[in-house]
């Protein structure tokens, strides 16, 4: 990202960041437990005013200071830019959103389509006033540093996952081989899992059904903790994975989750 560094110190990448998260957060809270509206998408999922207001006005802003950049977001598709693109999930946990539960999360990445690398990435979650932000130089947690768990034994770790819903019949069976072999195992929470990663509060994560606007900011927040996320394959994620993730807090417990899960 060296154009990038140009142009823009790491501390103004750090203030946009926390702006679009503030934005972000504003309209967020303004329809919580409002009662408010959702219809449903073709694929069935539930999308909400506050979605598209949310999207919209982060397209806004990052359209006024990077004309120059794509965006691609759930709700509006992509717009073309040069080498630089931004990852938008407004409301990264819809069914928590509409149905008053505070783990939902505003998602932001930029990433440099050069040579795939993300070079930032944000989990907000307004309704609890808690923020992610990662780099290649490290994550923070509400300003201070963020960093993962020690745990190296699949039998000491605990395992997230959002919902046994999003799984097909056979990656479950995997998903449920590799999680009884951990310490405990937990569900819900979408992109709040990755951050309780990141700050050391759980050990793995595994999930399949991501969209490239759902993975691409979780991937510096857990790396600049120290953590590492890959494809079931062990491979790293690009806008074109699977949809199959593993974050884990090292390369330990993910060489034992692949394991498993590729029995």
């Amino acid at each position: 990202m060296d154009d990038i560094q140009d142009r823009l110190s790491a501390s103004e990448l750090a203030s946009f960041f926390n702006e679009l998260a503030d934005v972000a957060g504003r309209i967020a809270v303004t329809h919580f437990r409002s009662s408010v509206d959702f219809e449903r998408k073709q694929d069935l999922t539930p999308v909400t005013i506050a979605d598209r207001a949310i999207e919209m006005e982060l397209r806004r802003l990052i359209g006024a200071r990077f004309p120059d950049h794509g965006i691609l977001g759930e709700e509006m598709g992509s717009t073309a830019g040069d080498r630089y693109t931004w990852y938008l999930d407004p409301i990264d946990g819809t069914k928590s959103f509409i149905s008053g539960m505070p783990l939902f999360g505003t998602l932001v990445a930029l990433a440099d389509e050069k040579d795939g690398s993300v070079a930032a990435g944000m989990i907000n979650m307004p309704a609890l006033a808690e923020r992610w932000y990662g780099t290649r130089q490290g994550t923070t947690f509400n300003g201070k540093q963020a960093k993962v768990s020690r745990t190296t034994r699949l039998e000491d770790a605990q395992i997230y996952t959002s919902s046994p819903d999003f799984f097909t019949p056979g990656d479950w069976a995997r998903y449920d081989a590799l999680s009884q072999k951990a310490m405990f195992r937990r569900f819900g929470g979408d992109c709040y899992q990755y951050g309780l990663l990141a700050s050391g509060h759980c050990d793995l994560v595994v999930e399949t059904s991501l969209k490239s606007f759902d993975f691409m900011a979780l991937i510096p927040v857990v790396e600049g903790a120290g953590g590492i996320v890959r494809d079931w394959q062990g491979q790293p994620l690009s806008p074109d994975s699977d949809g199959r993730v593993i974050a884990a807090a090292n390369d330990s417990l993910l060489e034992q989750a692949l394991a498993i899960l590729n029995q």
